[in-house]
């Protein structure tokens, strides 16, 4: 270990050893701390050109420094060691990209903040880089909070550099650059006006040649050019134009920037030709973005949007002038977005897209595959936290879906299967990568179960990990990463393991189709239509007469016919909708599925897409004498994805002399309604069960808390649970049970680590409505329940009488014994259809379509 020059010019070389037992000994520790720090910044400083140096080194370094100032130690010796260690993994982030360096970095610094209270002469220093990580990592992950917090920090450091301050330009200039951000991601334009504002200032202090000058003059360009697309002032875009023009002059050939000022020149000017139609602006822009590309190597951090640009600009030139070289050079172009070598970014993925939804091409299905490929990588960087679904919302919004269109319409039918799959319930995806069935890299030999076993408990500790964000988690986590990718890269040269964790195939996938066909019913906004996926077939397509936005209006008739339960109309509405859905969607299918010999009577399954997912698919019918409903013809489950019911079937099921059944029921939940029939419900539940199962156990009253009901799961395979069923439609991770001592949410329960149990039924009301914002997430209770290691679930798609509740209860749990007398799990969608096939005289429509069987 060597450290260079001190202040006190002398050269310090020792070995680790001996500086620790210096450090341990020494009446100056803390000074002598505090000169290493100094001295390791300085050598950065001299070294940073000839990059001598790695960021890996100092890392490490700083470690060692930081042990040594403990909590409760001289404030400004730990202050210092905390904020040379961030610089240091903010460094060794922008280099590796290691996004646990990056979490680090931004703990550390807020610890150090907390030590420079205000009037600390560095106080600044530790308020501008927080802000600066703060806005890196909204950059990677588009957490908005990230942002918000990264403007304040900005705010704060420009008060402590009045007007007349030498640094004040700086500040100015990094203020700007933030609301920049946020006025990209949300338009507020008060954001980009106060950003200008802040950009002229900064640069009418700073002389030519000014570092920060040249920031603030190539960031006013790029805001005038955004105020002028909100509001259409030519002069804005003029001036935008020449402002651009000037950064470029500061920015001659051999400049490591060149090609930023060539790309942003050529979006005013690309701006411009589509205000006015002046060719010569078009032809520059073309030029221009040839020049930037150029300049962007594979490897580059902006080449897909150099890419992006260029395929823009030449396809405007196509539009203008019909030349077919320039629509096949766009296309070209955006193929190459497909061999990006580095790690794809939002705005990686957000470029894809763009290439995706561009015009009609022979290689929009590849632009869907790469966009889908993108969208991996970017989850990757992910926590399964539920704090980062608005991330994941925006990330996959109508990929999936438009992706299953463009397969199909390219008569790629496996394709499309394998990427709605890829695209759809990704939350679900990413929280299974932690709870991945190990039962045959067990049974796989001594290496295999080694891995397996390290694997788990890799995945335990990492999941824990995600659910904190301390200072100590954050270094913990960093570990952990790198451990559990290590693991899955050995796991994957097994033998038969290549392509664990990685999205399935469809040889894979048509497992699903084993007992039965699946019927994956896709909207999307080009076209609308179903894919049959039977066992040893290729799929079958069954184009729909019918448009997403017919599809979005029924569905929106349907929420809203929910929430007025007792409209005295309910029942007309309610047939018009499931008519409808005979007529335009089911229909065309059943007549697929008898020419495909699928017998009536057969079980047959859902996979609903986009809005169908909140639509009685399994109701429809003409509703009409001497025709028959769907009901009539086949027995109805859903599954929210393929990969969720092959892994469901999958599970091994515990033997049944072991069978172990709870029932959880709450009449009076802490603040809500009462529910007058959930005593005489439970009391069907024992009298039906207790004689079959080994054990059962009753939780009601007092013992209905939140903790009681989880701990009870944790001891059953079976489960019943009768209570209030609180949806959140805008907040669906707040969706919860009412349980005695307040709600049982969804994200409560995806915490948990329950496994191989059989089916849930879920006896509360809307436990199948998620967030209508982004359907295909399938973020509700029953999801929750399934997704966290429950074979099947039975679910309300709105709210239930008390009294029909019992009934079906009672029917239910009376048609699920087998003839051994032992319950059969899959017996449970057999079960709930007989039961309400024998109530259908006794309770109206609107309450029998209400129960639907999940897995």
């Amino acid at each position: 270990m060597s450290y260079g020059l001190c202040k006190y010019g002398f050269c310090l070389s020792i070995s680790r050893r001996q500086l620790v037992k210096l450090l341990q000994t020494s009446f100056f520790l803390c000074k002598f701390l505090w000169e290493v720090t100094q001295c390791l910044l300085l050598r950065k400083m001299q070294q940073s050109s000839s990059h001598t140096n790695t960021a890996g080194d100092d890392v490490e370094k700083y470690r060692v420094a930081l042990q040594h100032c403990p909590p409760g130690h001289s404030s400004r010796c730990r202050s210092a060691c905390l904020y040379h260690l961030a610089l240091s993994l903010g460094e060794r982030f922008g280099q590796r990209g290691i996004q646990s360096d990056l979490d680090e970095a931004i703990e550390l610094h807020r610890a150090a903040l907390e030590l420079r209270l205000p009037g600390h002469s560095l106080r600044a220093s530790s308020l501008g880089n927080l802000a600066l990580n703060l806005k890196e990592r909204f950059k990677w992950r588009g957490i908005q909070s990230d942002l918000d917090e990264a403007i304040d920090l900005r705010r704060a450091a420009l008060e402590l550099h009045p007007p007349g301050h030498s640094l004040r330009a700086s500040f100015l200039s990094n203020l700007a650059l933030s609301l920049d951000e946020r006025f990209q991601q949300r338009g507020i334009q008060s954001d980009l006006d106060e950003a200008i504002e802040l950009h002229r200032a900064a640069l009418l202090l700073c002389p030519p040649g000014h570092s920060v000058g040249f920031i603030a003059l190539n960031s006013l360009a790029n805001d005038l050019r955004d105020r002028f697309r909100q509001q259409g002032v030519q002069s804005d875009l003029d001036e935008a134009i020449e402002l651009h023009r000037a950064a470029l002059d500061l920015r001659p050939p051999g400049h490591p920037l060149r090609a930023s000022s060539l790309g942003n020149l050529a979006l005013s000017l690309g701006e411009r030709f589509r205000q006015r139609g002046v060719q010569s602006d078009l032809d520059e822009a073309v030029k221009l973005h040839r020049a930037a590309l150029l300049l962007c190597p594979p490897d580059h951090s902006v080449r897909s949007i150099a890419l992006s640009s260029l395929a823009n600009v030449l396809g405007d030139r196509f539009e203008k002038r019909g030349v077919q070289s320039d629509l096949d050079e766009a296309f070209s172009i955006y193929l190459q977005l497909s061999h990006l070598l580095n790690a794809a970014s939002r705005t990686d993925l957000s470029v894809a897209k763009s290439w995706a939804a561009s015009l009609k091409h022979d290689s929009a299905l590849l632009a869907y595959k790469t966009a889908l490929k993108f969208l991996d990588q970017h989850l990757a960087l992910l926590s399964s936290s539920s704090r980062h679904f608005d991330v994941i919302k925006e990330a996959v919004s109508f990929l999936a879906t438009d992706a299953f269109s463009c397969s199909v319409r390219h008569g790629a039918l496996t394709t499309a299967v394998e990427l709605v799959e890829q695209g759809r319930a990704v939350f679900w995806a990413q929280l299974a990568r932690f709870s991945t069935p190990l039962d045959e890299l067990f049974v796989s030999g001594d290496t295999g179960a080694a891995l397996a076993e390290e694997f788990k408990r890799l995945s335990f500790c990492l999941r824990n990990a995600f659910n904190q964000s301390t200072e100590y988690q954050s270094l913990q986590i960093r570990q952990l990463t790198v451990q559990w990718g290590g693991v899955v890269s050995r796991i994957r040269k097994l033998h038969g393991f290549s392509r664990f964790l990685l999205p399935p195939l469809f040889s894979f996938l048509q497992n699903v189709a084993e007992e039965g066909p699946v019927i994956i019913v896709n909207a999307s906004r080009y076209s609308c239509g179903a894919l049959i996926i039977l066992n040893a077939q290729d799929p079958v397509h069954v184009p729909l007469d019918t448009a997403q936005a017919d599809i979005s209006e029924l569905s929106s008739e349907f929420q809203f016919l929910s929430e007025q339960f007792n409209s005295s109309d309910h029942h007309h509405k309610v047939v018009g909708i499931l008519r409808q859905l005979w007529d335009y969607v089911v229909h065309p299918i059943v007549q697929a599925l008898e020419e495909s010999k699928v017998l009536p009577g057969s079980r047959i399954w859902w996979c609903p897409t986009a809005e169908f997912t909140l639509l009685p698919l399994h109701a429809a019918g003409p509703y009409e004498k001497k025709k028959d409903n769907l009901s009539n013809i086949y027995i109805s489950s859903y599954t929210p994805t393929l990969a969720t019911l092959v892994h469901a079937r999958q599970r091994v099921s515990r033997d049944a002399s072991t069978q172990c059944f709870v029932a959880v029921g709450q009449a009076n939940p802490n603040g809500g309604k009462g529910l007058r029939c959930v005593a005489p419900e439970l009391d069907v539940v024992a009298q039906r069960l207790k004689p079959v199962v080994l054990s059962f156990t009753l939780l009601e009253g007092s013992d209905t808390t939140v903790h009681g009901a989880l701990e009870a799961l944790n001891h059953t395979q079976w489960l019943h649970l009768a209570c209030h069923g609180m949806p959140d439609r805008k907040q669906p991770f707040e969706s919860s049970f009412a349980m005695r001592d307040g709600p049982l949410m969804i994200k409560d329960i995806i915490r948990s680590n329950w496994q191989d149990l059989e089916p849930a039924f879920l006896s509360a009301c809307h436990t199948t409505v998620g967030d209508e914002k982004s359907p295909d997430e399938l973020i509700h209770l029953a999801a929750a329940m399934q997704f966290s290691g429950f074979r099947s679930v039975i679910g309300f798609v709105w709210s239930v009488d008390d009294e029909v509740a019992r009934q079906v209860v009672s029917a239910f749990y009376g048609r699920l014994v087998d003839s051994s007398g032992k319950l059969d799990c899959t017996w449970a969608a057999v079960a709930l259809h007989k039961a309400m096939k024998s109530l259908r005289k006794k309770i109206p429509l609107e309450q029998q379509i209400v129960f639907v069987h999940i897995g």
